[in-house]
């Protein structure tokens, strides 16, 4: 399984490369929305994207409407600090899965 994790805290994103490595996946990484949109645009081996909403560059919410925008059905888990009942029915109407 091939992941790309779109996160900006480096803490939080070297504990989710150990934990998803060490259980054999291949993970990529990058840490602004623009990496992420560019990443998904010119790989389609990926196989899952962990998404978080507050990237740098980009919104994660406008990264997961261009990737659905694209046709891609790519599966996304939303992973961020961001708790309001809006922000997690957006990301559900722009494509998250549940």
């Amino acid at each position: 399984m091939r992941i790309l994790i779109a996160e900006d805290d480096q803490v939080l994103a070297d504990g989710l490369l150990r934990a998803l490595r060490s259980a054999g996946a291949a993970v990529d990484h990058v840490a602004s929305g623009s990496e992420a949109d560019a990443a998904l645009m010119t790989n389609t081996e990926f196989d899952l994207l962990i998404l978080d909403l507050g990237l740098p560059k980009m919104h994660g919410l406008e990264v997961l409407k261009k990737l659905r925008a694209r046709g891609s059905a790519l599966p996304v888990l939303i992973l961020t600090a961001a708790d309001s009942v809006e922000e997690r029915v957006k990301g559900l109407d722009y494509g998250a899965d549940d």
